[in-house]
């Protein structure tokens, strides 16, 4: 570029082109050096280039190319690309403009107000050119939504007209959807379709747009809820081939414990083993104990703003469905260099730890290390040989290996029931398919000691983890539990209240205090229905670096450092530790360590996104089950009450419905929120949370999930205590602004936790 001299036309339009932002007058005359007379002559050559439609000027008095976009613009979000990143075009740009639209991609750590956009948003954004047509774009607001996407069921009934149906999925939503012959996109009937609605919120018509799956095949229930959910599923091939390029570690500064008998201890369909335990004796202090919780090393596979990484965070967390895993990473890492298979080295985050005699942790380190697990272990085969009748295998692993954690173990325990920790008892269903892909039992899942030791030396392990980084003034992610809030601890006094239980008074509570009440109803009727009320009553978990402690587990400080083959939140907490304790590469990058907030926000909502996929497949499935029982009888109690009906939850199955309340007589039924019952107005005849009901199942839906049953009769009544005169409570788990109720139509039921998150 000649300095001192007026560009030629040509010059002046290259300049301009080749700019990532427009440029007025005075960035064009400092890049060329004009003064005088020759900004004059520029100005006049910028005015003849702009008459001709060469260059575009906006009210800002800069120049751009013609076909360029402003630098503030209304965008809309239109997918995710392979790499993970938001990609958005002009709002307008199908009616304004010729081609193809420019590349916009959206910077997701410029998003003002901390809520992230989905695909559909219109946003309003500033926009930065980072090519001849590609920008990127820094969100100012979010503006609301474009077409809505509607997940349902395509049929096709007789008498319509040669109209299709599409009933919705989500059960909250009430209307059906016109589908016009044009619109099918080759949908056929039974196929589940995403669609989209034509001509306005009130319109009852619509369009296909794809197609999931078929409703008749059982693999379709869980592909339901992966997208409804929108849960990734299909890794960038950018990520997939930094995977398959992943290699051993090498030994280098790590710590050998190649020679320290490791072992892993997992459920018998297991495929990933990224935690490993070894305990023994502390020679310095009797009674107390040493113990090692090794985890896989993920952090020196996946690092920082790669392809991988985009691709992890992006998922925030593994899903499980009872056919098929949703992994946060690809399998080259999950099933094989993250995972501690017996007899090969494996690099591992290690917490060494020890405890005194009355399970206090009194010191630890962190180390970064090499291992070799000495045995792949499941819960059943060590509680049976603890119990008496080792294997093979458990049987030289005794002495060595297993007395010696159960030692640790039963300190431990003795800690968590000092401490008051929540002992919620709320079996886990469990979930078996044949192999057809359809449900062909249902059961609870065993409980056993093995479970729960491996459960308290993570604990132990995460509490460390969050005691290290507080101790080096490091950032960290916490796993915060708050206590129950006002409204819902008054909700909670209430409730108990009409079942002749107490709640000690006063703003703060103890786990403690609630575990005296589930101890006062063990093996008594309403034992379950205590446990799931104290258990909605709580406040929701969440990632965050502002510590207020774990209300649940007792504890003072919690992060999650024990799974980060499935859980980014842990991998953050590794990254920390490694750059805190300066344990080598892949340590928490510079940038990162004010992003926490970010995080947090982010991971929760991956979170809460899982969790309410794996539930709506868990009903979908059991309700494809419950299906071939229509006109069955069943016994169930009553889980929930509202002023339309009661939701009940089957025995043996747990399978969750709705009664209706014009199904219960042809009476008026009142409903009274603060003893959580119905009452009728004639006869006085009431039912209310607890009762164990006779009922018919008359509806099963898999598409929705949910159940609908008629009443037969009472089978088991709960005695409940009378509030005063004229009170009115809260339900358990109501928001300060009023209760949140189930919504009625079709077959429906409440969700209900299918795995424990702590």
């Amino acid at each position: 570029m000649a300095k001192g001299r007026v560009p030629t036309r040509d010059e002046l339009l290259t300049f301009i082109k080749e700019s990532t932002t427009p440029v007025g007058k005075r960035e064009i005359a400092r890049a060329f050096g004009l003064k005088g007379d020759q900004r004059i002559e520029l100005k006049e050559l910028l005015r003849d280039l702009r008459d001709k439609g060469d260059i575009a000027a906006d009210r800002a008095k800069t120049f751009k190319p013609p076909g360029a976009l402003a630098d503030i613009a209304v965008l809309e979000i239109v997918k995710v690309d392979q790499d993970g990143h938001l990609l958005a075009v002009p709002r307008r740009h199908d009616e304004e403009t010729e081609g193809p639209p420019p590349r916009i991609i959206v910077d997701p750590h410029a998003v003002r107000g901390g809520v992230a956009p989905a695909v559909g948003d219109r946003v309003l954004a500033s926009l930065k050119r980072r090519g001849k047509t590609s920008y990127e774009a820094r969100i100012i607001r979010r503006l609301g939504s474009g077409p809505k996407k509607i997940l349902g069921l395509y049929e096709e009934p007789a008498g319509a007209g040669g109209l299709g149906k599409v009933s919705p999925t989500d059960r909250k939503l009430r209307r059906e959807f016109d589908i016009k012959p044009a619109d099918r996109n080759g949908a056929e009937p039974g196929d589940i379709v995403w669609i989209e609605e034509i001509g306005g919120h009130l319109s009852r018509r619509a369009r296909v747009i794809e197609r999931i799956g078929r409703m008749s095949d059982p693999r379709t229930v869980s592909l339901i809820s992966i997208a409804a959910n929108d849960i990734p599923v299909d890794f960038p091939e950018a990520a997939l081939e930094e995977a398959e390029r992943a290699k051993a570690a090498p030994l280098g500064d790590r710590l050998d414990l190649r020679q320290v008998p490791l072992v892993t201890i997992d459920g018998e369909d297991a495929r990933d083993f990224d935690d490993a335990v070894f305990a023994e004796p502390d020679p310095d202090h009797e009674g107390g104990w040493r113990l090692l919780v090794a985890i896989a090393d993920v952090a020196w596979y996946v690092r920082h703003d790669k392809a991988l990484e985009r691709a992890a965070y992006r998922r925030g967390t593994s899903v499980y469905f009872p056919d098929r895993v949703v992994p946060m990473l690809p399998e080259a890492l999950s099933n094989h260099w993250c995972s501690l298979v017996p007899n090969q080295d494996r690099p591992v985050l290690v917490a060494e730890m020890w405890i005194d005699a009355d399970g206090h942790l009194k010191r630890h380190r962190f180390h970064r290390a090499m291992m070799r697990s000495a045995a792949r272990l499941t819960y059943s085969r060590v509680q049976r040989a603890v119990d008496g009748m080792p294997d093979e295998e458990t049987g030289p692993l005794m002495d060595s290996v297993i007395t010696p954690l159960y030692g640790a173990f039963r300190v431990l325990l003795q800690a968590r029931e000092k401490r008051g920790a929540l002992d919620l008892d709320l079996p886990e269903r469990l979930v078996k398919l044949g192999e057809d892909g359809r449900i062909a039992e249902i059961g609870v899942r065993e409980r056993l000691d093995s479970h729960r030791l491996i459960e308290e030396f993570m604990v132990l392990a995460n509490v460390a983890a969050a005691q290290a980084l507080e101790q080096r003034r490091s950032p960290c992610l916490y796993r915060a539990h708050d206590q129950p809030d006002a409204a819902k601890l008054e909700a909670l006094r209430e409730f108990l209240g009409t079942l002749g239980l107490s709640v000690p008074a006063g703003p703060r509570l103890r786990p403690a205090d609630l575990n005296r009440i589930l101890q006062a109803v063990v093996d008594k009727p309403v034992a379950r229905l205590v446990n799931e009320t104290i258990l909605r009553s709580q406040s929701q978990a969440v990632y965050s670096p502002d510590n207020v402690g774990h209300f649940g587990l007792a504890l003072a400080r919690y992060a999650h450092f024990t799974s980060p083959i499935r859980r980014f939140p842990d991998l953050i907490v590794h990254r920390a530790l490694i750059a805190a304790f300066g344990l080598g590469d892949g340590g928490l990058a510079e940038a990162d360590r004010t992003r926490f907030e970010e995080f947090g926000e982010h991971l929760s909502m991956c979170e809460r996104r899982a969790v309410a996929a794996e539930r709506g497949a868990m009903d979908r499935y059991v309700a494809a089950y419950m299906a071939q029982h229509v006109g069955a009888t069943f016994a169930g109690r009553v889980t929930s009450v509202t002023r339309f009906g009661l939701f009940l939850s089957l025995d043996g199955t747990g399978a969750d419905g709705l009664l209706p309340v014009r199904s219960l007589g042809q009476e008026f039924f009142r409903h009274e929120e603060g003893r959580q019952m119905l009452i009728g107005e004639r006869t006085g005849e009431s039912f209310g949370l607890g009762d164990r009901l006779r009922i018919k199942l008359v509806e099963a839906d898999a598409s929705t999930g949910g159940l609908l049953f008629e009443f037969v009769d009472v089978v088991e009544r709960v005695e409940r205590h009378a509030l005063p005169r004229g009170h009115r409570g809260k339900r358990p788990g109501a928001r300060p602004d009023g209760p949140r109720r189930p919504v009625a139509r079709r077959p429906g039921g409440r969700d209900k936790r299918s795995r424990r998150r702590t």
